[in-house]
């Protein structure tokens, strides 16, 4: 395959952004195989965004020669008091998660956080090095990539989770990083820090979020696919009967194409697979 096909994988619906192109067609003249991951909180039923979407750029960038990585963030999980800190719970969903993505995802790598943590010895010294270099403001304006704001009541472990997410990156010795738009601000830190600490400055990838099935209280600013909310989406579990119900009652109103979540998933999912569809008027 050639570097231009390679190029136009990457930048595959749902891709939203790549930071730097010129980044990115240079690791691939450089690189046959880069190394990918994205990392995932432990939080629920998956939905067409967290597992069909995700995956399918996945298996994009897979075709393109990358070797991509699902890192399953146990311990992020905990620390954001995502299935009510309770480790049983986490580790059960964990594997789930695990057989859920190696269906849709054939032959990517997966692991789990603890086992990165346990393996590698020098992780909290990098840890401590990456933080010399990070302020307590900037750690806090961060926060959102947990879905929390500066001004909540926070924990110190949760101050914890931005600059873990950064070793996690330094730790896997990366080349891609790949997330949802949300997570942009953490990249853009790692990209920052990086060369301060003569580590590898990752390219960034980030796909746009599919929004929620309901009408959204700015339609210039979606909410997103929950996985807390199982209203707000389309559930991997939901029966063929929820799943038309849930459609039939999706915000779409006529002529509004932007943030439009029924057109959002046409154009994410279903054109990913094909090239037209036939709707029939009632």
């Amino acid at each position: 395959m050639d570097i231009e096909e390679k190029i136009r994988l990457m930048y595959e619906p749902p891709t939203q952004e790549v930071v730097t192109r010129d980044e990115l067609v240079n690791l691939f003249q450089t690189n046959d195989s880069p190394k990918h991951y994205i990392g995932l909180e432990i939080s629920g039923f998956l939905h067409l965004g967290s597992l069909i979407s995700t995956g399918f750029k996945i298996n994009d960038m897979m075709s393109a020669g990358v070797r991509c990585t699902i890192f399953l963030a146990d311990w992020h999980t905990f620390i954001n008091d995502k299935l009510e800190g309770n480790w049983d719970i986490i580790s059960k969903v964990a594997k789930y998660y695990k057989r859920a993505f190696e269906v849709v995802c054939p032959g990517v790598n997966i692991i789990l956080g603890t086992d990165l943590y346990d393996d590698k010895r020098e992780y909290w010294s990098d840890f401590v090095r990456f933080t010399k270099h990070l302020s307590l403001a900037r750690t806090r304006r961060a926060i959102t990539i947990m879905g929390r704001t500066d001004s909540d009541n926070l924990d110190l472990a949760k101050l914890l989770y931005p600059p873990m997410q950064a070793t996690d990156i330094h730790m896997l010795d990366l080349d891609i990083v790949h997330a949802g738009m949300d997570q942009r601000r953490i990249h853009m830190v790692v990209r920052d820090i990086f060369p301060k600490v003569n580590w590898k400055v990752p390219v960034a990838i980030h796909h746009k979020l599919l929004p929620g099935l309901s009408a959204p209280t700015d339609t210039e600013i979606p909410g997103k696919m929950s996985k807390s909310d199982p209203n707000s989406g389309i559930l991997i579990h939901d029966t063929n009967k929820e799943i038309a119900t849930k459609i039939s009652r999706a915000w779409c109103p006529q002529g509004h194409t932007q943030n439009n979540p029924l057109l959002e998933i046409l154009q994410n999912i279903i054109f990913h697979r094909r090239d037209d569809i036939t709707i029939y008027r009632p």
